[in-house]
């Protein structure tokens, strides 16, 4: 038998690992676990099953298994980091996770001349979780230097994308076998098994370069997303990142938001763990008193289905969280206990994933108030995925409360950069105007409040830190107006019950200025 995945061949009968035409070195207790875990590649393989098949049940120690794990990764191109294709999950075990086909002969994808797909082999199906492939873009220049460039630019894209843990991204070499050829983008996402193609193209004019891309739903063929970034062609491989950056952060909101939109269409009796989420993200963005609700509740069915799903539970913590911080607990110390329970689960299940990495932080930031350990989370939550939202307004809230604004305000303008769109950038807002109370910069704090109720006129902090900024300048009349603001989205607000909500023990301007502009005590 041969097994198929991604550019790999492993072939049971010859004993052999294949990665194109090169045969990789494998030694055999490597190549018998990588052929136990493709052919149990539909459940969850335990230790106990790993030392049984491979080591016919000897008592092996767990250095021996995990040098043997790592050196199964390291031939076909994974880590321990990344597991793209083996994952660990803690506390269960093993799963190769990766697209396989089993056959006689590769899956390869060929064309003839006229660019038609040959579609002799089957399909394949669809992960479950949203799934990309990244086209060679196309080289418009008509100068084939500028290719090389065109290559470099879907492997930035390709990299940047492969972090978000969410997304199921295909591996350069297998889309660039489609590199030069017309092809239909329903057959491409058909035989690569991915609901969405990105495709692009370079054109270089005197000393200028354009990028134009389109997002296009491979299965029914529409557009989602289209742009044109122009820059100037100075240092290429800075403009790669550049142009990187702008094309994820473009694109991974807008993914998102067309997955949840599939969510809400589905019928319910086919509700999932991964759909409860997504419909739990909306009432989660509202930020207000029910969509809080909401959003827990979603987030507790998801877990009862799923208990390994560490985004869902670190999702909950900060539900529980902001129930507190906002004052929409009916019993703080419940929704406080929750949400600490909930981001050590979620750690317990994945400490390697920057977006549940971010919002542990960020919980322990206002909930326990360990600020090297959160800094610590908050720091390595950026470094795995330095494209992540989610990590930099993360990191910008453990900083703030941590009472270094001056790095805060660094992580949200980052947070702001990579996602200009994002549906929770009125928090970032937030975040940054109380940094900026806290630097006596109270001009600059009210523009980043004022762009916060524009994006979410719901939510009370944004109201707080208007009226404490225009309170420390003076401006009476308009610190009263965004008093009332406060009151009327925080009914029970008194500065007093605000401290004891969390976070705000380095925040010492904006406590001045609440009760300068007249809140209750």
């Amino acid at each position: 038998m041969r097994y198929f995945f991604e550019d790999y061949a492993l072939d049971t009968d010859r004993r052999e690992l294949h990665r194109g035409s090169n045969v990789v070195p494998t030694a055999p207790q490597v190549f018998d676990l990588l052929d136990y875990l493709i052919r149990n590649k539909e459940r969850v393989v335990s230790k106990d099953d790993l030392v049984n098949a491979i080591w016919n049940g000897r008592i092996v120690s767990d250095v021996a298994l995990t040098t043997r794990l790592n050196a199964a990764r390291s031939a076909i191109g994974d880590s321990g980091e990344e597991q793209r294709l083996i994952k660990t999950l803690p506390r269960k075990g093993f799963r190769f996770v990766g697209l396989v086909h089993e056959g006689g002969r590769p899956s390869t994808i060929t064309a003839d001349s006229s660019g038609h797909v040959d579609s002799s082999t089957p399909a394949l199906a669809l992960p479950d979780k949203p799934s990309i492939a990244v086209l060679p873009f196309e080289n418009m220049s008509g100068d084939p230097e500028q290719q090389y460039f065109a290559d470099g630019m879907v492997e930035e894209i390709t990299t940047a994308l492969s972090r978000f843990k969410w997304l199921f991204v295909i591996a350069r070499n297998s889309s660039f076998t489609f590199k030069g050829r017309a092809v239909d983008i329903k057959e491409v996402g058909r035989r690569l098994g991915v609901r969405y193609v990105l495709e692009g193209s370079v054109r270089k004019s005197s000393d200028k370069v354009r990028i134009a891309g389109q997002l296009i739903d491979a299965i029914t063929g529409a557009h989602i997303w289209a742009d044109r970034f122009e820059r100037d062609l100075t240092d290429v491989f800075a403009l790669q990142d550049e142009v990187a950056v702008a094309v994820v952060s473009a694109i991974e909101p807008k993914l998102l938001q067309t997955e949840i939109a599939m969510a809400t269409r589905r019928r319910p009796e086919n509700l999932t763990a991964y759909d409860f989420y997504l419909r739990a993200l909306p009432h989660y963005y509202a930020s207000t008193r029910e969509g809080f609700a909401e959003a827990t509740r979603l987030a507790h069915s998801a877990l009862e289905l799923d208990p390994g799903f560490s985004f869902i539970a670190a999702l909950a913590s900060l539900c529980h969280t902001l129930n507190v911080t906002m004052g929409y607990a009916v019993d703080p110390q419940f929704d406080r206990k929750e949400a600490i329970r909930l981001f050590r689960l979620a750690l317990s299940i994945d400490d390697s994933d920057p977006v549940t990495l971010a919002n542990a932080a960020t919980v322990s930031a206002f909930m326990v108030g360990d600020c090297e350990s959160e800094i610590e989370m908050a720091d390595r939550a950026v470094a795995l995925n330095p494209n992540a939202f989610e990590a930099w307004h993360g990191r910008g809230w453990v900083y703030r409360i941590a009472g270094l604004p001056e790095e805060a305000i660094r992580s949200f303008e980052r947070a702001i950069r990579v996602s200009p769109v994002d549906p929770l950038l009125h928090r970032s807002f937030i975040g940054m105007a109380m940094a900026l109370i806290e630097l006596g910069r109270f001009d600059e704090a009210i523009v980043a409040a004022r762009k916060a109720v524009r994006q979410n006129p719901f939510h009370s902090a944004s109201y707080r830190c208007l009226a404490c900024a225009f309170a420390h300048l003076g401006r009476d009349t308009e610190a009263r107006q965004a008093a009332v603001g406060v009151l009327e989205h925080d009914p029970s607000f008194t500065i007093s019950t605000y401290i004891a909500r969390g976070g705000q023990s380095k925040a010492k301007l904006l406590i001045e200025g609440l009760r300068k502009a007249g809140l209750p005590e």
